[in-house]
């Protein structure tokens, strides 16, 4: 039986070496770039970050999250440690539950799963851009426009729209729209968001732990804490990426509210800088010791304090509007970069045209579908590459079964 894969990204990598533990299937990879896991090194800003310990279906959003039940029980971030050690793959994990090669390079987990590939039953086709699927006599014909190869089931793994500098394509919407497949609206998600605020320009670079609040007309529609970066159009961070997923769609104003001490209160605040008072400093290096330099500075300029007189001039209201402006700093946002910027796509094809017990096409017999050319996607943190593993791997070994 012959196993068609189209994708070699994390999904259809998994489906390969899924599909090819039965020894009756030939598999056949079909992968339009010249090397397969490309999009993958570049993930976790080169580092990988390969699963979650804690990735459950709370972390995961689309029409139907439940659609993620059965794959990720059946291959848990837990499973997928075992596998990636099994091919040689020393890991460590975070407090947070994200996990990355211990080598901290993306390229350890990308080989790793490379030499696997190196199977006798495995083929692979390295810069075959499949153009076409037709479906005949009970085969999937796959073409580039020069070669066909008719496999017997074929498994859709071409990934996102998202990172189309990296490979991101619509190659697997259309060839499985033509195929009878409808998807939902796509757009950009864990991506940097574009400010108004002239302030981003002088703060590029500055970083800071921060709770995010992130609203529309005034209303909070999502929040979040960690690590927040200013860049030159606005702001960037695994913070932001947690909250980009619907910021700014449709009409609306939308802004940020940002909590750059969120473990302390303001009249704890207000009693650190009481205690620079009889320090021989300016007020523009209030902040310093507590938040980066720069946007101490920012910070106390937004609230109205000249920096070149004392610290010990101020009074105790403008210390407390400083605290207050520390703990709900507004900035106005515009729109998210696209889908070049963007790590993962929100939005895919119905999964309710998909059995989620195996990934097979409810519409068309022995296909199947699988990561993030699905309408899945998850939170920043490992959890969109533990969907690929689970899902890719649920899809290889249900097309790798052998006919009734």
């Amino acid at each position: 039986m012959i196993v068609g894969i189209i994708g070699g990204g994390a999904s259809g990598m998994a489906a390969a070496l899924a599909a090819s533990q039965n020894p009756g299937v030939q598999v056949l990879l079909f992968e339009r770039q010249a090397r397969v896991g490309r999009k993958l090194q570049a993930t976790g800003n080169g580092r990988c970050n390969l699963t979650n310990l804690y990735a459950e279906q709370t972390h995961y959003h689309g029409e139907d999250p439940t659609f993620t039940q059965y794959a990720m029980k059946m291959f848990s971030p837990k499973e997928t440690l075992g596998w990636f050690e099994n091919m040689g793959l020393y890991t460590v994990a975070e407090p947070s539950g994200r996990v990355y090669p211990y080598s901290d390079q993306a390229n350890s987990v990308v080989d790793v799963l490379r030499f696997a590939l190196e199977r006798d039953n495995i083929t692979q086709y390295l810069g075959f851009d499949v153009q076409k699927v037709r479906f005949a006599d009970d085969q999937y014909h796959v073409t580039n426009g020069e070669e066909t190869f008719a496999c017997d089931k074929l498994i859709i793994a071409c990934g996102g729209l998202a990172g189309t500098k990296l490979g991101g394509t619509m190659s697997g919407y259309k060839l499985l729209g033509k195929l009878g497949h409808k998807s939902t609206r796509l757009r950009p998600a864990l991506v940097q968001i574009k400010s108004s605020w002239g302030g981003v320009v002088a703060l590029k670079g500055v970083r800071s732990n921060c709770y995010v609040r992130i609203a529309r007309d005034q209303e909070i529609v999502s929040e979040s804490t960690g690590e927040l970066q200013f860049t030159e159009y606005g702001i960037s961070g695994p913070v932001v990426f947690e909250v980009s997923r619907d910021v700014c769609c449709g009409i609306g104003e939308w802004t940020a509210w940002l909590d750059f001490l969120p473990e302390l209160t303001v009249e704890q605040i207000v009693r650190l800088l009481e205690r620079k008072s009889i320090l021989p400093i300016c007020a523009e290096e209030l902040l310093t010791g507590i938040l980066h330099n720069r946007l101490g500075k920012v910070l106390v300029k937004s609230a109205g304090i000249n920096g070149n007189r004392l610290v010990g001039q101020l009074h105790t209201e403008e210390l407390v509007t400083l605290a207050k402006l520390c703990k709900a700093f507004q900035i106005s946002l515009t729109e998210t970069l696209g889908m070049d910027s963007a790590q993962v796509t929100a939005g895919g094809i119905f999964t309710e045209q998909f059995d989620s017990n195996t990934m097979e096409s409810k519409l068309m017999p022995g296909l199947y579908a699988c990561g993030e050319v699905l309408d899945v996607d998850g939170d920043c943190g490992g959890y969109n590459l533990q969907w690929a593993w689970a899902s890719g791997r649920l899809a290889g070994l249900s097309a790798g079964k052998d006919k009734a």
